[in-house]
This record gives structure tokens, C-alpha cells and sequence, in this order.
């Protein structure tokens, strides 16, 4: 198989194939992200005859049917059938029809493949037309993962992200109308210090205007090779206490109004926690306090400092 890198996949893809379908980053400008460093381009598509190569390869060892955490969150069917994942930052970046002729060329070696995700940005669906959407869903492409960080629109600018939360909102309505489903990271933290319950409202409610099928928790760890530290030593920012983070969170899941999976299980998070909202609202609010209460700053702290790699 062809992997460049680190490859970086959402926990709940883990029986997916993976396929490296590009390498970095579109955007690589988020003053935090640290994940793509190791490379020396900024992005890569992967020739359709090495991705061939590899699904050649994998079809003597793949034979994995759609697990059942993916078929919950993304309502799709039960019948056994395998699904891939896309390897790389932001595969949806692909033109669609190229995004389509990688769809082909994998059920040409599986046929029983129904489904394919990727991680996905904000600016990658803008960049769909209706009729695209439409026939990328008809292709298989469900199931995608998308970083949004936050719906705190200060936040979002000075981390360079690239769009603004009502941008979130307006392409997640393109998906629900084109029958795509999602799912969101959310990054405790990235509002900077006192501003945590804010960003976690002004989350909620973008969120609470969107369809997805899960928001996946994860906090933010601040390496030493990224812009953002820089900005810490020049005085501009301020990062949360860990204790912070975690009541940013427990403002998260009160102030969630829609049916949602919600989940805290990357690496970068000391405690894993998932549950149904809103039905099992109460159990993480009272998982939630009892980090605070419990751990405390210190281990929580510990933890971060030598979280040596995501």
C-alpha cells in the first residue's frame, strides 16, 4: 500500500480500508495544526494507477464488512458490504469528477463497496455545485468527516481557518439536501483563555441549525513548531487551563439541542467518553464534572505536556 506520512483517520473508521487518495493539506494555513509538518509539500494527489495498485493489494487481505458504529451514525444500510475511507486532509477537494472516477475505479476492485468518507473542509463542499453533491452521493460519498473547530467566528479568524460559522450552516444544508451524511470534530479550546463557554455557545448554536451525525470532541494541544505557539510568546494569545477545556465541553453538551452522537475518543483527549444526546445527557454532564472535580488541573495538565504526538 501507498501511504505518505502520518495517516490520520477518525477513530470510528477503523474497519474501513484505508486509501490514500492525497497527501497534506489544501488549506495548511490553521495557526494550531501541526499534523502535516513532516511533509515537504503543502498537497498531493494520488496518480489513479497507484491508487489501482493498491486496491489490487488489498483485495488479498480485505474482507471487513461496514461496522456497526459507522452504519448507526451515518443511517446506512445493514446488509454486509465493506466501506474505504480516503486517506489525506481534505480528499474532498478533489474536482467531483475526479472524486468519481477514484468511486469507480474502487468498486471495480469491490464491488460490494457501498460507501466511501474522507475528511472534509467547509470550503470543499462551497466548492460543489448542487448536481455535483448529488451525483458524489450517488457515487457513494457519505460519511464525511469534518473539522469545524468551532463556531466562534473570532476564533475561526484568528486561527486562520477560512470560513466563518454561518459558512458551516450554509454547506451542511448543501449536504443534508444532497443526502450526505457528516460528522463533526469540535476543538475544545481554540477560543483561548476566559473564552471557552462562549466559543461553546457560539457552537451550539450553529450546530443546533446543522444535521450531524456526531461531534467528536478532541482537545487542543499546542506544539512548539506551530504558528499558534508563536503567538503565545508575542503575547497575542492565551491558552485555556485544562479545567477550562473540560467546562467549555460540559457547555457543549448541555447547550446541544439536536439528536447527536457525541464522543471524546482521539488521543488528545485524557478521559474517552461517548454518549447519545440527548438522551444520556445527564451521564456525561455528571462523567464531565467529575474530571473536573476529580482529576483536577494538574494530572489533566500532565497529560497534555507529554502527549509527545496526536
Amino acid at each position: 500500500m501507498h501511504y505518505t506520512g502520518t495517516i490520520w483517520r477518525p477513530p470510528y473508521e477503523a474497519d474501513s480500508l484505508i486509501l490514500e487518495a492525497t497527501a497534506g493539506c489544501t488549506h495548511r494555513a490553521c495557526k494550531f495544526c501541526t499534523l502535516y509538518d513532516e511533509l515537504p509539500f503543502k498537497f498531493k494527489v494520488s496518480e489513479l494507477p497507484t491508487m489501482e495498485s493498491d486496491l489490487l493489494e488489498a483485495q488479498a487481505w480485505f474482507h471487513d464488512p461496514l461496522s456497526k458504529i459507522e452504519t448507526r451514525l451515518f443511517g446506512l444500510p445493514a446488509p454486509k458490504h465493506c466501506r474505504v475511507f480516503l486517506a489525506g486532509a481534505n480528499p474532498f477537494a478533489l474536482k467531483a469528477k475526479r472524486l468519481i472516477e477514484i468511486s469507480d475505479l474502487i468498486r471495480e476492485y469491490f464491488p460490494s463497496c457501498k460507501t466511501i468518507g474522507c475528511f472534509a473542509r467547509v470550503t470543499d463542499v462551497a466548492s460543489k455545485t448542487d448536481d455535483e453533491l448529488a451525483a458524489l452521493r450517488e457515487a457513494g460519498y457519505t460519511g464525511l468527516t469534518i473539522g469545524i473547530e468551532t463556531g466562534d467566528d473570532a476564533a475561526l479568524a484568528f486561527m486562520n481557518k477560512g470560513y466563518a460559522a454561518q459558512d458551516i450552516v450554509a454547506q451542511c444544508a448543501r449536504l443534508d439536501a444532497a443526502d450526505i451524511a457528516y460528522a463533526f470534530f469540535y476543538l475544545a479550546g481554540i477560543s483561548g483563555k476566559g473564552r471557552g463557554i462562549e466559543g461553546a455557545r457560539l457552537t451550539t448554536a450553529a450546530c443546533n441549525q446543522t444535521r450531524p451525525s456526531l461531534i467528536g470532541a478532541n482537545m487542543l494541544t499546542i506544539y512548539k513548531n506551530s504558528e499558534l505557539y508563536q503567538e503565545i510568546l508575542d503575547g497575542n494569545w492565551e491558552e485555556e487551563t485544562e479545567i477550562e477545556k473540560y467546562q467549555e465541553i460540559k457547555a457543549l453538551v448541555e447547550g446541544l439541542e439536536i439528536p447527536v452522537e457525541f464522543a471524546m475518543l482521539g488521543a488528545s483527549n485524557p478521559v474517552m467518553l461517548q454518549g447519545r444526546l440527548p438522551e444520556q445527557r445527564g451521564q456525561l454532564l455528571a462523567a464531565l464534572e467529575s474530571i473536573i472535580n476529580d482529576i483536577g488541573e494538574y494530572r489533566l495538565r500532565s497529560y497534555r505536556t507529554n502527549l509527545r504526538h496526536l
